[in-house]
């Protein structure tokens, strides 16, 4: 059963829970620049978004990997990097079109988001649930069930019923 973290940013705070929790699961250090998720600002507009790596099918980051560092696991429906391979290029941090792939500074080491193994702990930390792990196919339900929901508004607002 493929797996997916559903980020609904309307419920995001911005309190960066996710960001302290995951740098010190993954470095046993509380530092939100070496976490696999970050939450961008857009202060003016009261606009904050939990971004991490989208696990795409055809990950760009695996296709350009020169050392084959990169790999599909599918069992959890997860990209993973083997740091016995990884030499650093960083190819796979350009090639991510969602900025999923980040860099670990003080670990010197490419970092992503890893599911936690099966068990994210920035979903158990954000007190407001915008970050859900759940089937790939239920998040799609429930995105068209959102959709469907807001199309009378949006059809009442453009009265093109």
């Amino acid at each position: 059963m493929q797996k997916m973290l559903l980020i609904d940013h309307e419920k995001c705070t911005g309190c960066r829970a996710c960001e302290t929790v995951c740098s010190a699961m993954h470095e046993g250090a509380s530092n939100p620049v070496r976490s696999r998720i970050h939450v961008v600002k857009w202060e003016w507009d009261g606009f904050m978004m939990p971004f991490l790596c989208q696990q795409c099918q055809d990950a760009p980051c695996i296709a350009v990997c020169p050392t084959k560092a990169l790999s599909r696991d599918e069992e959890l429906g997860r990209v993973v990097v083997d740091y016995d391979k990884c030499i650093g290029c960083k190819f796979c941090i350009t090639a991510c079109p969602f900025g999923g792939m980040g860099f670990d500074s003080v670990g010197k080491k490419v970092i992503k988001c890893d599911f936690c193994d099966g068990d994210p702990i920035c979903v158990r930390f954000c007190s407001t649930q915008a970050i859900q792990f759940m089937d790939a196919s239920e998040a799609s339900l429930r995105k068209k069930r959102e959709a469907a929901e807001s199309l009378p508004v949006i059809m009442k607002k453009y009265k093109t019923y």
